[in-house]
């Protein structure tokens, strides 16, 4: 399995924008459950669906507005 943590900018006060909101509805609309954090998000799914899942992520969060989207992964098991 592999966690994958991100962050997607610019920053805003509030309630998460749709760049963000919508980036976590398309990894969601895999079947991959995404848990949202203060500074930053995290999922865990697969090795053969991990990069099915950022695709989805990177591609709704650009087209929303995104900037910057920093990217972690880790293998946990």
């Amino acid at each position: 399995m592999i966690k994958v943590e991100f962050t997607i900018e610019p920053f805003e006060e509030g309630d998460p924008p749709q760049r963000v909101t919508r980036a976590v509805a398309a990894v969601e609309a895999l079947g991959v459950p995404v848990e949202i954090g203060v500074f930053g998000s995290s999922f865990t799914t697969s090795a053969s669906q991990v990069g099915e899942a950022l695709n989805a992520l990177v591609t709704a969060a650009y087209e929303l507005g995104a900037t910057h989207i920093t990217i972690d992964t880790e293998v946990v098991g």
